[in-house]
C-alpha cells in the first residue's frame, strides 16, 4: 500500500536516471578493461579511459547524496538509496585499482584466465545496466530483477574458480623460486580483479534488497 502511494505523489531528483549514468560510466569502464585485457587497446588508452569514467562517476555519487539531502519524498528509502549507488561505485572503484596496478608493475601480458574474469566484468556491467531501468517500477519488475541479480552472484562464483586456476598456475611454475617478483605481480593484478567481482555481487545484493522491500 505504502508503495502504491508513493507512486502517485510528486518527487523531485531523477534518482534513477543519476543510477542509470552511474552505470554507463561503469559499463565503458569495463569495456576498456576488457578491451586492454585482450591486447585490443594500448595500456595507457585504457587506463585513461577507465580513469575519466572513474571521475564521471564520481560526479553522480556527489549528485545522488546531494539529491538524498534535498529530496522531500524518494522513491526508496535514503539508506537503500545511498547503499546502492555506493556498491555500485565500488565497482567502478576496483576497476580502477585494477587498472594503476596494471600500470605500476607495466603488465604487458595477461593470463587466458585474466582476460576470461575481465570479460566477465564487462558481462557483469551490462547486467547492471539492464538492472537499473527496471527499478523504475521494482512491482512489475521484480522478476525479471531477480533473475538478474541471480546471474550476478553466479557470475562471481566464474571469477572466483578462475582466480584459483589462474594462481594455481602461477605458483607451480614459480614453486622452485624462479621468478618470484612475477608471481607476486601476478597475485596483485588477480587480486584486484576478483575484487571487482566481489563489487558486483553487492550490487546485486542491494537490488535484490529493494525488490524484497518494494516488489
Amino acid at each position: 500500500m505504502f508503495a502504491w502511494f508513493q507512486r502517485l505523489l510528486p518527487h523531485s531528483g531523477d534518482f534513477y536516471a543519476m543510477f542509470e549514468r552511474h552505470g554507463s560510466a561503469t559499463i565503458a569502464a569495463a569495456e576498456a578493461l576488457d578491451a586492454m585485457a585482450r591486447g585490443s587497446v594500448d595500456t595507457a588508452t585504457a587506463v585513461r579511459t577507465i580513469r575519466d569514467r572513474e571521475h564521471d562517476a564520481d560526479e553522480v555519487i556527489r549528485d545522488v547524496l546531494h539529491a538524498v539531502r534535498q529530496t522531500f519524498l524518494t522513491p526508496f528509502d535514503r539508506g537503500a538509496i545511498t547503499s546502492l549507488i555506493n556498491a555500485m561505485d565500488d565497482v567502478i572503484d576496483e576497476m580502477q585499482s585494477a587498472a594503476n596496478a596494471v600500470e605500476m608493475y607495466d603488465v604487458k601480458a595477461f593470463d587466458p584466465q585474466m582476460q576470461e574474469i575481465a570479460a566477465i566484468t564487462l558481462e557483469a556491467s551490462r547486467l547492471i545496466v539492464e538492472a537499473l531501468p527496471l527499478l523504475r517500477d521494482v512491482a512489475r519488475n521484480g522478476h525479471r530483477l531477480h533473475e538478474l541479480t541471480g546471474q550476478l552472484v553466479a557470475l562471481e562464483g566464474k571469477v572466483d574458480t578462475l582466480y584459483t586456476s589462474g594462481m594455481k598456475s602461477h605458483f607451480q611454475a614459480t614453486r622452485d623460486g624462479a621468478k618470484t617478483l612475477d608471481f607476486i605481480v601476478t597475485r596483485e593484478i588477480y587480486k584486484h580483479l576478483e575484487r571487482i567481482a566481489d563489487a558486483f555481487e553487492d550490487v546485486a545484493n542491494e537490488i535484490d534488497s529493494l525488490v524484497i522491500d518494494h516488489a
